[in-house]
């Protein structure tokens, strides 16, 4: 029998309004299934606050799994703006050996890929930039996976482009999945949108995958608390949505990614700055 990998892909903790039932859970089923490998795929918070970051390098530190984390864009610093310019990434030194870390497991290699900028010229900075810099590190990184593996590719944003000008999710997204699909990637896996997806997108090069996906948070959009669950046997990627709620799998998928997943802002929530636009859920039942 074919010995399958097994990865748990989460996202979009937000510490500060974690859901701690679904923490409480993903911990039991990652203790009791021992994946290979977990890859966090961005958003560990809600501001960047110092309080919300040793929580969650806190809970991340307590899983006896190797982890790789991408960092999101409610990761940077939100109201320090010197330390966001200057040293962006100093609130994740706790697990800093764990940020954008490569790893090569059984027959499947995890390659990180930057899409969060300290800064960007346009308005609204919680959306996705591919830099050229961060396209040629993992480029790199691929171009060295061990022989006989295949590679799935971390970011936090879905890299698909919307075709709207100025205001696409990830800038030179298309770009990198062109880079992507002529290095044979099985999938790339986000998360940003709050809800699991699993989609095929054509390139230039060929198909590729991009599996996203949903929220541990009290931040839901359409669908309850969730994360996927990969199986990779040396021919095919399975991936299966865990909820918390029993809904099927085909019910938590969405059909497309969206222009903008944000849901509406709560009364009485106030309004954050330009460059950190929040999401924010409905009332939670």
């Amino acid at each position: 029998m074919t010995q399958q990998t097994l990865i748990f892909h989460l996202s979009d903790i937000h510490f500060g309004l974690e859901d701690n039932r679904a923490l409480d859970w993903v911990q039991q089923e990652i203790a009791e299934r021992s994946p290979h490998a977990i890859a966090i795929t961005g958003d560990l918070t809600m501001r960047a606050r110092h309080r919300e970051f040793d929580a969650a390098c806190n809970w991340i530190l307590s899983l006896d799994v190797p982890v790789t984390v991408e960092i999101g864009n409610h990761d940077m610093p939100y109201f320090n703006p010197i330390e966001r310019f200057f040293d962006p990434y100093k609130r994740f030194r706790a697990i800093e050996d764990k940020v954008e870390r490569d790893l090569d497991l059984p027959g499947l290699s995890i390659v990180s890929l930057k899409t969060v900028r300290r800064w960007q010229p346009r308005l609204n900075w919680s959306k996705g930039w591919v830099t050229d810099a961060a396209l040629e590190r993992c480029l790199a990184s691929l171009d060295s996976v061990p022989a006989g593996n295949r590679a799935v590719v971390a970011v936090h944003h879905p890299l698909r482009e919307v075709g709207t000008q100025g205001t696409a999710l990830t800038r030179n997204g298309q770009k990198a999945l062109d880079e992507l699909a002529k290095r044979g990637v099985l999938a790339v896996l986000s998360g940003h949108v709050h809800d699991a997806f699993d989609i095929m997108e054509h390139t230039a090069h060929g198909p590729i995958r991009m599996i996203g996906a949903g929220t541990l948070s009290q931040r839901t959009r359409s669908t309850p608390a969730s994360f996927n669950l990969l199986r990779w046997d040396g021919e095919t990627l399975d991936v299966e949505v865990r909820n918390l709620q029993d809904v099927e799998t085909a019910d938590m998928m969405i059909d497309d990614v969206p222009e903008n997943a944000l849901p509406p802002r709560e009364a009485g929530e106030p309004v954050a700055p330009v460059n950190q636009v929040p999401r924010t859920d409905p009332p939670v039942h």
